[in-house]
């Protein structure tokens, strides 16, 4: 399956999210591999395996083999990470000052640059509604890319996480 069939898909009455598709695929505001990355870590979090093929198979050729193991592992890393930190925030009082006790050795040594895996990290963390992550890595990732990668990620994660939502949805009511 591939991006133009996922856009077929897309119901009329959420056209403007295949216009949303279609414009942020060729962005030009990050990198190649920032981009194919941070599609590829928002498919993984938006859940929906006919989205995450399609983007796989678009974006795959444009990443190392790392840069996509890096990709799946800020999917996966934050999948814990934001669950937890989000009760860290919700619950408030001293749990915020008790390590974490969890391992994210890939955090530190994400085998591609620091700046793409915190960029996928914040993509992955805008999809799961983590505060804390979202405001540790945008931080990160603002520093080190400027304001404009922040918001192509976030565009990002918000157009494939709707795409694979609307696609769900129209799939169970026979759209």
């Amino acid at each position: 399956m591939s991006i133009d069939a996922i856009k077929d898909r897309i119901p009329d009455y959420a056209k403007d999210l295949r216009l949303n598709l279609s414009s942020l695929v060729n962005d030009v505001t990050l990198t190649p591999q920032q981009l194919a990355g941070t599609f590829v870590a928002s498919a993984l979090a938006a859940r929906n395996d006919e989205v995450t093929s399609a983007i796989v198979a678009q974006f795959a050729s444009t990443l190392s083999p790392e840069a996509l193991t890096a990709a799946k592992s800020a999917n996966a890393i934050m999948a814990m990470n934001n669950i937890y930190y989000r009760f860290v925030h919700m619950a408030g009082g001293e749990y915020s000052q008790m390590p974490a006790q969890l391992r994210m050795s890939v955090i530190a040594k994400p085998g591609v640059e620091k700046a793409d895996f915190e960029l996928w990290c914040l993509a992955v963390s805008v999809i799961n509604g983590c505060d804390l992550c979202v405001t540790s890595h945008e931080k990160i990732v603002r520093e080190a890319l400027g304001a404009s990668a922040v918001q192509t990620a976030a565009r990002i994660a918000a157009t494939v996480h709707a795409v694979a939502v609307t696609l769900q949805g129209s799939s169970a009511l026979g759209d």
